[in-house]
């Protein structure tokens, strides 16, 4: 029996750490998912040469790229760059999976927080954020570049495991 979210069957997938071969998979979720997509270089960029920088995929079970995401770890601090998830995956737990990996990922490098920032607008993108636990602390004023829109700074302590 699966469970349901938002009335669609929840989609496990597996989180793997993103490869150069996945690159035409999450450009093309990217071109779908924002106005201006990050270019091929820029992830290259990411995968090669960023000591910082952390990137994942979810994986289907037929081996499909259903979303990604991007963090940096700076001293105790992660910082996700970005998250998308493919549109015909979306409401089906995936962004939720990827949110786990990203506090995996931090706590295992001795981190204890995770910042985000998200458009104003968005608000599917803000509304999974806070049910994740992540709380608006601020705005920064004309963040997004295409369009001038203001993102909403989000944060998320993480408690480690005192056991």
């Amino acid at each position: 029996m699966s469970a349901e979210i938002s009335g669609k069957e929840y989609l496990p997938v597996v989180i793997e750490p993103m490869r150069v071969r996945d690159l035409d998979a999450v450009l093309a979720i990217e071109r779908v998912s924002f106005p201006t997509p990050w270019s091929r270089y820029a992830y290259l960029s990411e995968l090669l040469e960023n000591d910082r920088a952390h990137y994942v995929v979810a994986r289907t079970a037929d081996g499909k790229v259903a979303g990604y995401l991007g963090l940096w770890m700076i001293v105790d601090e992660g910082h996700i760059t970005t998250i998308a998830v493919h549109p015909a995956y979306r409401g089906r737990g995936v962004g939720r999976q990827l949110l786990a990996a990203a506090e995996r990922i931090v706590q295992a490098q001795g981190g204890v927080r995770l910042t985000l920032e998200v458009r104003v607008s968005n608000y599917a993108a803000y509304s999974l954020y806070q049910k994740f636990g992540y709380v608006n602390v601020g705005i920064r004023p004309g963040y997004y570049r295409d369009n001038n829109e203001d993102a909403i700074i989000m944060w998320k302590e993480l408690y480690q495991d005192s056991r």
